[in-house]
């Protein structure tokens, strides 16, 4: 989760313990990792905890599943990579899809096409949108965009905050979930309602799907009657699925062909990415079926850490959303970053246990409130609501 164009938390840097407390930034985030590496139980399996050994080692394991490899390296997009774009239209559902270095770039690419086609350069999104808090201003300094915001409510715009916006707008944009608003997302009924709002006002409609792999348990519906709401859909590799980099964009060929030159003009045409086509691929066919699992059991993860802070005495807090969306949630607390993040190190390191990792003061309110976001999947399985609730006690011990 820490690649550039998705670390939009600054890392509070936590003083180390003891005699640590002058480490520089650096060391500090080694001796974090250590830590966590270290911890006999947590929640989550990070890949900024592995090292290149680990994560080698786990490609070249996996690789063999996913793909031939008597088969030649690919050279500039062919190969595994073109059947990464194969498999991931497929599951999507769109007829062709193409194979982006990040993100960034795939909706820059995505956007500006868009723009292009409608004649209308304005895109309507929220504002805590990932374009618009963790890219740099990336659609106007770089593709000409302008964006407009139909709601700033901590929730994607409902249809009549679409249809009765005052402005005009050529594409709607979506984020699924809304990562900064807590994961959160909208029901089936009011997603639906919210398209058919945009296409009355003769707009397309893009998802920012980075995460949409996570929303099928949500809405109750696969990945491809999700996605085939939209006329174009973006999804990471490295956010839900555990890749290591890179990004497909998805939609009807016509678009994807466009979007192929624009990737090369933005220099997304890399030379040999396989082996990020083969860490997708094997995210695809190993984590991609565990994902349902891992949204029922954050549910109950959630339930125990309210229940642990209200049996610790705790004065407020906030589990947001109170019931995940997905299977990633943020946990709010009255205290300062720093505290919090050097006390769930603390924990880790002395129990073994991780149940928090970094904290973060919130973008806006008062001093001294913070929030941090968990995660839960494979080895967060293992924890009962019991164990949850011990470990919060633990915790709440640590800072007050």
């Amino acid at each position: 989760m820490t690649e550039t164009e998705d670390a939009p938390l600054a890392d509070p840097a936590p003083a180390a313990p003891d005699d640590q407390s002058e480490q520089t930034p650096e060391a500090a985030r080694r001796h974090r990792i250590a830590v966590h590496r270290g911890a006999r139980r947590r929640l989550t399996d990070s890949a900024v905890d592995q090292s290149v050994g680990e994560r080698l080692t786990a490609l070249v394991a996996d690789a063999g599943e996913v793909y031939d490899l008597d088969e030649p390296c690919d050279i500039y997009g062919d190969g595994p990579v073109a059947a990464l774009e194969r498999r991931a239209a497929k599951e999507l559902g769109f007829p062709a899809a193409a194979f982006f270095p990040s993100g960034t770039m795939a909706q820059q690419v995505a956007l500006r096409c868009w723009a292009a086609r409608t004649g209308d350069p304005t895109v309507a999104l929220h504002p805590m949108a990932h374009p618009e808090v963790h890219e740099r201003d990336a659609f106007s300094q770089v593709s000409g965009l302008r964006t407009v915001h139909p709601t700033d409510a901590p929730r994607l715009p409902d249809a009549a905050e679409i249809r009765g916006f005052d402005e005009p707008f050529g594409t709607l944009m979506l984020e699924l979930p809304l990562r900064d608003a807590g994961f959160v997302l909208p029901t089936w009924e009011e997603l639906v309602a919210v398209v058919d709002a945009a296409r009355e006002r003769d707009a397309v409609v893009h998802f920012d799907g980075a995460r949409i792999w996570e929303t099928a348990t949500h809405f109750g519906r696969p990945l491809s009657e999700i996605a085939s709401l939209a006329d174009s859909v973006y999804v990471s590799f490295y956010k839900s699925l555990g890749g290591l980099s890179g990004a497909v964009l998805a939609g009807p060929e016509s678009l994807i062909a466009e979007a192929r030159t624009w990737r090369h003009r933005y220099g997304g045409q890399i030379f040999q990415q396989f082996p990020a086509a083969f860490a997708a691929l094997s995210g695809l066919r190993r984590v991609l079926p565990e994902l349902p699992s891992y949204v029922a059991h954050a549910k109950v993860v959630a339930r125990a850490l309210a229940e642990g802070f209200t049996e610790a005495g705790v004065a407020w807090f906030r589990v947001n959303p109170e019931e995940p969306h997905t299977h990633e949630f943020q946990v709010w607390l009255p205290y300062d970053a720093e505290v919090l993040s050097a006390a769930a190190l603390r924990q880790t390191e002395e129990s073994g246990v991780c149940l928090f990792r970094r904290w973060f003061a919130a973008p806006a309110g008062p001093p001294g409130l913070s929030f941090t976001e968990v995660t839960v999947n494979a080895p967060g399985l293992e924890w009962t609501a019991e164990d949850v609730r011990a470990a919060v006690a633990d915790f709440v011990r640590r800072i007050v």
